[in-house]
C-alpha cells in the first residue's frame, strides 16, 4: 500500500491559480500512474488528470488547456498546476495511486479548492 498526503487546496478568486501537490510513500515502487480525482457536493468523484510513471499524462476535457499534471523523478510527488479556474473547479480534491495491474494502492485524505470572489 502507499500512503498519500496532498496540500495547497485553499479559498482562490475566479480566473486565479493554484498549485497542488501530493506526496506519496511506503510501496513507491509499486505505483505505475497517479492521479488527481476530485468531488463536488452532490456529484461523483470524477478523474481529473493522471500521470504514469513513463510520463503519460490524461485530462479530463473539462481543465484540457487549464490544469497541468507533473511528477518528480522518483514518483514520489504529483503536482497539478491549476489555472483559469472557474466556480465549477470547486470540489475536494484527491489524489490516488494506482499499480502496474491498475489496482488500487490509497487514496489521499483530500484537499478542499474552493473557487469564489
Amino acid at each position: 500500500q502507499v500512503e498519500l498526503v496532498e496540500s495547497g487546496g485553499c479559498l482562490v478568486q475566479p480566473g486565479g491559480s493554484l498549485r497542488l501537490s501530493c506526496t506519496a510513500s511506503g510501496s513507491i515502487f509499486s505505483i505505475r500512474t497517479m492521479g488527481w480525482y476530485r468531488q463536488a457536493p452532490g456529484k461523483q468523484r470524477e478523474l481529473v488528470a493522471q500521470i504514469q510513471r513513463v510520463g503519460r499524462k490524461d485530462y479530463a476535457d473539462s481543465v484540457k488547456g487549464r490544469f497541468a499534471i507533473s511528477r518528480n523523478s522518483d514518483m514520489t510527488t504529483v503536482y497539478l498546476q491549476m489555472n483559469s479556474l472557474k466556480p465549477e473547479d470547486t470540489a475536494v480534491y484527491y489524489c490516488s495511486a494506482f499499480d502496474y495491474r491498475d489496482g488500487n494502492l490509497g487514496w489521499g485524505q483530500g484537499t478542499q479548492v474552493t473557487v469564489s470572489s
